[in-house]
């Protein structure tokens, strides 16, 4: 059903408000305190990006169909409010900080909402397939009519052009496509995706940027845009130096597993009571390891002074190596590391992660009103504060206490 009469329906829930956002007193010092973004987006990729720009300070206004965003349902695991009430712990990992209001778009009186809502939006976050939103004049020529200003960011799996503008974009499937997983996974096994969404999440990441850009672009031009971002494309422009190898040679590069194509030794190394991670990765950091190893013959051999040598003795090196090591404890071989400033870790399970003194003094773990925890934003700036204290939002939490005449 398209949205014809948005103009002239009354709007129950909402008031048409002047341009700019009055930044929330307690977000005054943030980079981004008041922008406004309305995210059209659901899932991953987008919220992704609503939930960047929110811990940035935006006030960002999330738009649920009356089902709500399906990753409320993506459990177990579950999340449960101070209340009882619960939603999957995937949605907490994109939304917090954002407002909720639920609009049905096949609805006149919440379309017409939808659409002052973006008469007044800086940035929109979108990532419906390409063209689905025209039927309720929600896409970037119509909603750019009456709001020239504002930064429109389209996210789909293939773009809004090509043979597969069209296709749904699953993380999973993009990966396979963009390369990812030909160069993921031990040489004699099958191709491995990431332990992660990372096409979603580098997409997200990328459209932030975007948007960011865009922003400071209007204010030089008083101009808005469309962005169009793909997760394919986002994925293969991640080939980085594998793509420069193929670019170079020719030839595809092969898993390698836990191995570098470029750089050895540098890989996973077992010791006596578990496994480290082994990362010398020029000549200096290899002699330091070698004398922590004391094998100050493998330091001084002439084969193995450059990396090229290196690669070229890489199976007996690192057998020579991996020998060495398994006499060793985890903690003594990595402490003996951090001394001689030889790059190693341990390889940490998550529970171990966040027991980390390391990621306890940087704060990456947030405690939530209502019980809730998350992870925090990675951004430190030295003249602005983050806006992450608020939870995620209950499905149509601020349906009627937004104050929009303000």
């Amino acid at each position: 059903m398209a949205c014809h009469v948005w103009r002239e329906r009354p709007v129950k829930w909402l008031q048409k408000r002047r341009p700019t956002a009055k930044p929330d007193p307690a977000a005054r010092n943030t980079p981004l305190a008041g922008l406004r973004v309305l995210e059209l987006a659901r899932v991953l990729a987008g919220p992704w990006v609503g939930q960047t720009l929110a811990d940035l300070g935006a006030e960002v206004i999330k738009i649920e169909s009356p089902e709500g965003d399906g990753t409320r349902q993506w459990g177990p695991p579950w999340v449960e409010r101070e209340d009882g009430a619960r939603e999957a712990a995937y949605y907490h990992a994109c939304n917090r900080g954002k407002r909720s209001i639920v609009a049905d778009f096949n609805d006149a009186g919440d379309c017409a909402g939808v659409h002052h809502l973006c008469e007044q939006a800086d940035v929109i976050i979108e990532n419906f397939k390409p063209g689905t939103l025209a039927q309720w004049m929600l896409d970037y020529d119509s909603v750019s009519y009456s709001n020239p200003g504002v930064i429109y960011c389209s996210i789909t799996g293939f773009g809004q052009d090509g043979p597969r503008r069209n296709e749904p974009g699953y993380d999973f499937v993009v990966q396979a496509m963009s390369g990812m997983m030909s160069i993921t996974g031990e040489p004699d096994g099958e191709p491995m995706k990431m332990g992660i969404s990372i096409s979603d999440l580098t997409c997200g990441l990328y459209s932030t940027i975007a948007v960011q850009s865009a922003l400071l672009m209007r204010e030089r031009t008083g101009r808005g845009q469309h962005i169009d971002m793909s997760l394919l494309d986002c994925s293969v422009s991640l080939l980085a130096n594998q793509a420069a190898s193929y670019f170079a040679s020719g030839e595809n590069p092969a898993r390698k597993g836990n191995a570098h194509a470029q750089v050895v030794p540098y890989g996973v190394f077992e010791v006596s009571d578990g496994a480290v991670v082994l990362a010398p990765a020029n000549d200096k950091l290899f002699k330091a390891l070698m004398r922590v190893l004391e094998r100050h013959d493998l330091a001084e051999d002439a084969r193995l002074a450059a990396n090229e040598g290196r690669i070229e003795h890489r199976d007996w090196l690192e057998a020579e190596i991996a020998r060495e090591v398994k006499e060793w404890t985890k903690d003594a071989l990595l402490r003996h590391c951090q001394q001689a400033g030889v790059p190693a870790g341990p390889i940490n399970n998550l529970d171990e992660v966040f027991a980390d003194p390391q990621i306890q003094a940087r704060g990456m773990k947030l405690d939530l009103p209502g019980g809730l925890s998350g992870l925090r934003s990675p951004f430190r700036f030295s003249d602005a504060e983050m806006d992450v204290g608020k939870p995620s939002p209950r499905i149509g939490q601020h349906q009627d206490k937004w104050d929009f005449s303000s």
